[in-house]
C-alpha cells in the first residue's frame, strides 16, 4: 500500500509511534480530534498528565496558552501546537507590560458582535495600585502573565486558592466572571481584571429560562466563566472536568450544558443512557475548532509549531503553578 492510500488516522498513529509522541486534546476540540487523542481533559489536567508520561513529543490539540503550560511543566519534551494561530481571546486581553487595544472579530459568530477590548492599564500598573495584594492568575493566561503572578488557579479551585491566601485583598486575572464567582464565595476583596471568554459571556439568564421551559426535567450545569447571574440560576457550577464527573454521578437523565459545545461529545460518549442539551447552540470557540486531523499529521510529520517557553519565564511561571498544586 502506498503512503497515499494509508488513511490519515493510520498515518498519525504510525508517526506517533515513530516519534514516541502522545496526543492531548482539550474537551472543546472537534469530535474526531478527541477520538484520536491519548488523553482528553482540561488544559492543566492534560499538562500534568504529560509531565508524568514517558514520551519525547507532546502534540497539544488546544490553544497557545495550553501548549505553553505543557512546555512549562515538561521542559525536556518537544511540545507541538498543530495550529499556530489557535489562541485564546481572553488570554490576549491581558498583558504584563504596555497596554494595548485588542480587537477580535469572528465571521459567522454575530452574537456577540466583534470584541473591542481596551486595556486601560497593564498588570504591572494594577500591581502598583495594590502593592500588597497577591496576584492569582487563571491558567487561561500566557506564560508571561503566570510568571508575573503569585499563584495560579483553575475554574474548579479558584475559591479554594483565594481562601488559602492570608491576604484580605487579592487580584484575580483575567476573567471578570470567574472573579465574580470567587467574590460570591469569599469575604475577601477580589480585585478583578475586566476580561472575559466570548463563548461563555454570550449565555444570558433568558437562555436558562428558555432551557428550563424546554427541558423541565433537566439539570443545568454552567461553567464559572459564565456571567454571575447565569451561574446563580444554574443547578451546578463547575469546570468541564467537574461537569463530566457530575453527569456521571447524578441520577438525573437529562442535562443542559452551559459551556463550549465540544464537551457534549464526551458527555454523550461516557453517559449513553443520558441526554445532553446545549444551553445555546452558538457556544462554539472558533480557535478550539481550528485543529484538524490534517494539522495534527503535519505537526508530527514536520515538527511544526514548536512551543518553548524561555527559561527565565518558565521557571517563574512554574513557581506559580507549583504553588497552586501544593494547596489542598
Amino acid at each position: 500500500m502506498s503512503p497515499e492510500q494509508i488513511p490519515l488516522r493510520e498515518k498519525i498513529l504510525q508517526l506517533k509511534r515513530e516519534r514516541r509522541a502522545i496526543i492531548l486534546a482539550h474537551n472543546y476540540q472537534r469530535d474526531e480530534v478527541q477520538e484520536i487523542a491519548d488523553f482528553t481533559g482540561d488544559s492543566l489536567e492534560l499538562s500534568r498528565t504529560a509531565a508524568s508520561l514517558d514520551c519525547d513529543v507532546i502534540v497539544f490539540a488546544g490553544v497557545h496558552f495550553m501548549a505553553e503550560s505543557a512546555s512549562i511543566l515538561c521542559p525536556d519534551k518537544t511540545v507541538l501546537l498543530p495550529e499556530a494561530e489557535a489562541g485564546c481571546p481572553m488570554a490576549d486581553m491581558i498583558r504584563v507590560g504596555s497596554p494595548r487595544e485588542v480587537i477580535m472579530a469572528y465571521p459567522g459568530f454575530p452574537d456577540p458582535p466583534p470584541l473591542v477590548f481596551p486595556t486601560h492599564f497593564s498588570l504591572e500598573a494594577l500591581k502598583r495600585q495594590y502593592p500588597a495584594a497577591p496576584v492569582i492568575a487563571y491558567v487561561n493566561t500566557s506564560a508571561e502573565v503566570k510568571a508575573a503572578s503569585d499563584v495560579c488557579c483553575t475554574s474548579a479551585n479558584v475559591v479554594q486558592i483565594v481562601e488559602s491566601l492570608p491576604d484580605a485583598v487579592v487580584i484575580s486575572v483575567p476573567d471578570r466572571n470567574l472573579s465574580a464567582w470567587a467574590q460570591r464565595h469569599t469575604t475577601k476583596k477580589v480585585i478583578s481584571w475586566d476580561g472575559y471568554c466570548h463563548v461563555h459571556q454570550r449565555a444570558e439568564p433568558r437562555d436558562l429560562e428558555r432551557a428550563r421551559h424546554a427541558y423541565p426535567h433537566a439539570l443545568v450545569m454552567a461553567h464559572p466563566e459564565c456571567r454571575l447571574e447565569v451561574l446563580e440560576m444554574a443547578d451546578h457550577v463547575t469546570s468541564t472536568s467537574g461537569m463530566l464527573r457530575f453527569a456521571k454521578a447524578s441520577s438525573a437523565k437529562e442535562f443542559v450544558v452551559g459551556t463550549e459545545l465540544g464537551l457534549l461529545y464526551r458527555l454523550r460518549r461516557e453517559n449513553p443512557g443520558k441526554t445532553f442539551y446545549p444551553l445555546r447552540e452558538d457556544m462554539v470557540c472558533p480557535d478550539m475548532k481550528k485543529t484538524t486531523l490534517e494539522s495534527i499529521f503535519r505537526a508530527l510529520r514536520d515538527t511544526r509549531h514548536v512551543i518553548r517557553v524561555p527559561e527565565e519565564i518558565r521557571v517563574r511561571a512554574k513557581k506559580a503553578l507549583d504553588r497552586m498544586l501544593s494547596i489542598r
